[in-house]
């Protein structure tokens, strides 16, 4: 996928341009590149290029979507239908209309009141829906997806005749696929405009269609498609792949294949923004004196130390172990969640040595405040017991 320009530094303006800024550089961009008067062979894209930089900018909702995430605030959020739609093309004499022609018009989207010239059609956009796991979202990934398109028939160029052969314009309505009726009234004449129903609204009758499309010109075929997944990706985030919808009429380009991200559910993290959160099961020994343990992290086995007297559904931190941050430098972190097992089967000495041990505390999970003495006597026999892999044992039976 080709990657973007800023849109302010397309329109060379800074990042806190005012409207009238905004409007007076696009003017002139808009106006240079204009495809009537610029011949050049890429004036036409940078035409476009400029134009949805001025919609996305000229528009106080998208243009805080685009400062906050940039690119993907805007192609993951807004279709081309909609990052056009509405946009205040009124003051800029024909842009509005040169810009439903080029985009194949979408309805009065462009402002103004005006109507796209007929012509050839954008194709439609498509969407896929992708499941990707944890990992993937985490350090990205390259997938290659298949996806069904209409394009346009390689055996007659899309224009539905046979080989040989070429469409004939419609005699009923000149080529124009419309007719216009006129009626006179008391109140005056009318004038109503109906699809030709000789072509039906097409301009041309095939009089020989090709074979491969039946004269549709269109023909349906399973694309392999390239999905570059970005680190930090989560579900629901949408990716544009521009021209890779369906295919346009002819002379018109194709739409675009919008790739809807779905984030399968992991067996032992869990996510919480760019945060992990992960449950470590942890004996009551390593709770009460403290231990190095390994820690399963996206990233690998890491380290981390659990202090003596660690509390169960104490929360540890990781810095930078989570997802890296989607649109800026830097990872989130990983949060440990301690969990103490419980014993669940004691023998006889394995019940005498702990009913000691609740003798010593005096009956109390945490003994007498300021009785240095105790606890000084309870870290000698759970070292002497650890050592001794009595305790251990506990939490093997």
């Amino acid at each position: 996928m080709t990657t973007k320009r800023d849109y302010y530094e397309i329109l060379s303006i800074s990042k806190d341009a005012k409207d009238p800024e905004i409007k007076k550089a696009y003017r002139k961009l808009a106006m240079k590149f204009h495809p009537d008067k610029n011949k050049e062979p890429d004036a036409e894209e940078k035409f476009k290029e400029i134009s949805e930089a001025y919609a996305v900018l000229s528009d106080a909702d998208k243009r805080a979507q685009y400062d906050q995430f940039g690119h993907a605030g805007i192609d993951g959020r807004y279709s081309t239908e909609d990052i056009f739609r509405n946009a205040d093309f009124g003051g800029f004499d024909d842009l509005g209309d040169i810009l439903g022609n080029i985009f194949g018009g979408f309805g009065g989207g462009f402002g103004g009141g005006r109507r796209a010239n007929r012509g050839p059609q954008r194709g439609s956009d498509l969407r896929y829906d992708l499941e990707i796991d944890l990992k993937q979202a985490a350090f990205g990934d390259k997938i290659t997806i298949n996806v069904p398109r209409t394009m346009n028939c390689e055996t007659c160029d899309g224009t539905g005749a046979k080989a040989g052969t070429r469409p004939s314009t419609c005699s009923k309505c000149g080529g124009s696929g419309q007719i216009t009726h006129s009626r006179r009234t008391p109140f005056g004449n009318f004038m109503t405009t109906t699809t030709c129903d000789q072509c039906h609204g097409k301009g041309q009758i095939i009089q020989t269609p090709c074979p491969a499309c039946r004269g549709t010109g269109m023909t349906k075929k399973v694309h392999k498609i390239a999905v570059a997944i970005p680190k930090g990706t989560d579900t629901g985030m949408r990716m544009r792949i521009g021209g890779k919808g369906e295919a346009g009429s002819p002379g018109a380009p194709a739409g675009d294949l919008y790739v809807v991200i779905h984030v399968k559910p992991h067996k032992h993290f869990e996510r919480y923004g760019d945060d992990i959160i992960y449950e470590m099961p942890i004996t009551f020994t390593q709770a009460s004196l403290g231990d190095n343990v390994m820690v399963p992290t996206l990233h690998g086995k890491v380290k981390m130390n659990i202090k003596a007297g660690t509390q169960t559904h104490s929360v540890l931190r990781l810095k930078g172990k989570g997802m890296p941050h989607l649109h800026g430098h830097g990872q989130g972190d990983q949060l440990v969640k301690v969990i103490i097992q419980t014993p669940i089967k004691l023998n006889g000495e394995q019940k005498r040595l702990l009913e000691e041990f609740d003798k010593m505390t005096g009956g109390s999970a945490y003994g007498k405040k300021g009785n240095k003495g105790v606890f000084d006597k309870m870290k000698d026999i759970f070292s002497s017991l650890f050592s001794s892999r009595i305790i251990p044992a506990l939490f093997l039976s």
